[in-house]
């Protein structure tokens, strides 16, 4: 390879509001400096070889520059002007940040850890509508923790049966529900059938009780089409959206926060992004998705369990996630951190230890496993919130309350 040291800038001082900086963990048995160098030749103004294209103008004001090493990790720095006039141009952002460099041949392998965006890029992305604030007012639950299912079996059930699922999680007490996002709009369960019955069951359990609850409809689709079907479901008594955004694309979060005809709240789900996130060697943060998805305007995100669920995740990693959703370092409404997988009343004790009280704890098998049913799933779910929330050993709060009793004698 022929990647110039013309790259290297190292302790060299950028201007923080006239670029990009991108942190990379590389693993390669070239000198690092040479590795840092190539992904700032290959993502900026360079090639393999010289070129005779590549004047000296056009070379100061675009090329990337590596600012700093530490170990095997590099800080680069892409000048603003290379990223598109688009407005909120995620995709040609991803193409910079993380496009090519994962193909170059002395490189092992390539994470980027990290990313900081200029306010000037950041002024072009409008955030969410709604975030934390706006879900809580919605759901006239100001402090606690929201707590929320995924109806289960994730793929089979008719309308009626997510339906009666969603009325037996809200008697219960739950706030929140989803469709799992396997879930669209398959024969045995179309969409426009699914968004009238859950509706209605809300309603039911709103008309008897008083206890409200929005319910996350899957309307992850084709990119021309996202918009038209996020408006169906509106118009037929959705109160919330669901958007599988590694599948779908960032823009199609980003449409429908922007777009004025949708006045729902958007859930964001991150599947497959264990594909990208999971080898700490290759691929790119979980926590650079959540600035992203913050940014086009997702109102609640899954960050992980903390270590205490199913997924493979750590606790270090996913406060890195909900620090990206809810910290100052963005200028916009905070995203509701959603701890779904593998999640029941026994592990929220020690899951809100980790994260505090904003955020949402959603359980679908812990819900729906319940030796007592879906109902008493969902009560055994808020009272280990509750417990959690007022500080109570679960020990103690279980003796008197036996729906959690009886999930932890399960689970626990």
């Amino acid at each position: 390879m022929e990647y110039s040291e013309k790259y290297l800038h190292l302790g060299e001082r950028v201007d923080p509001d006239a670029n990009v900086i991108c942190i990379y963990k590389i693993t390669t048995d070239l000198d690092i400096k040479l590795a840092a160098a190539a992904i700032a030749t290959e993502q900026s103004t360079g090639t393999w070889t010289s070129i005779s294209t590549l004047n000296d103008e056009i070379f100061e004001k675009y090329h990337g520059r590596v600012i700093d090493i530490q170990g095997n990790v590099a800080t680069i720095a892409y000048p603003e002007d290379i990223f598109s006039l688009d407005i909120g141009g995620v995709p040609q952002i991803l193409s910079v940040v993380a496009g090519n460099l994962f193909g170059l041949e002395g490189l092992k392998g390539v994470r980027l850890e990290d990313v900081e965006f200029p306010h000037s890029m950041l002024r072009e992305f409008k955030g969410p509508k709604f975030g934390i604030p706006g879900l809580r007012k919605i759901l006239k639950r100001p402090e606690k923790p929201l707590v929320g299912t995924i109806v289960k079996p994730k793929i089979g059930l008719p309308p009626k049966g997510m339906a009666d699922f969603i009325y037996e999680a809200g008697m219960g007490g739950l706030t929140n529900g989803k469709d799992d996002e396997t879930l669209s709009n398959q024969r045995f369960c179309p969409l426009e059938d699914r968004v009238v019955a859950i509706a209605e069951a809300i309603d039911r359990v709103k008309a008897e009780t008083g206890h409200v609850m929005i319910h996350a409809i899957n309307v992850s689709t084709r990119g021309d089409q996202i918009l038209e079907v996020a408006e169906r479901a509106q118009e037929l008594g959705a109160s919330e959206l669901m958007v599988d955004v590694i599948t779908c694309g960032f823009a199609a979060v980003q449409v429908l926060a922007e777009d004025p005809s949708i006045k729902l709240p958007i859930h964001v789900h991150r599947t497959m992004h264990g594909a990208i996130t999971r080898n700490k060697d290759l691929g790119v943060s979980m926590v650079v998705f959540a600035k992203l998805v913050r940014m086009c305007g997702g109102d609640a995100l899954h960050v992980g369990t903390f270590g205490v669920g199913k997924m493979k995740d750590s606790s270090a990693e996913d406060l890195a996630n909900q620090r990206a959703c809810v910290g100052p370092e963005l200028p916009y409404e905070k995203v509701m951190p959603v701890c779904s997988g593998g999640m029941h009343p026994a592990l929220i004790e020690p899951l809100v230890k980790i994260t505090g009280t904003n955020v949402q704890i959603q359980a679908g098998g812990g819900v729906a496993g319940h030796p007592g049913g879906v109902r008493s799933g969902a009560r055994a779910m808020v009272q280990a919130v509750e417990a959690a929330y007022q500080g109570i050993p679960f020990s103690e709060y279980s003796k008197s309350h036996q729906e959690f009793r009886e999930a932890i004698n399960k689970w626990g």
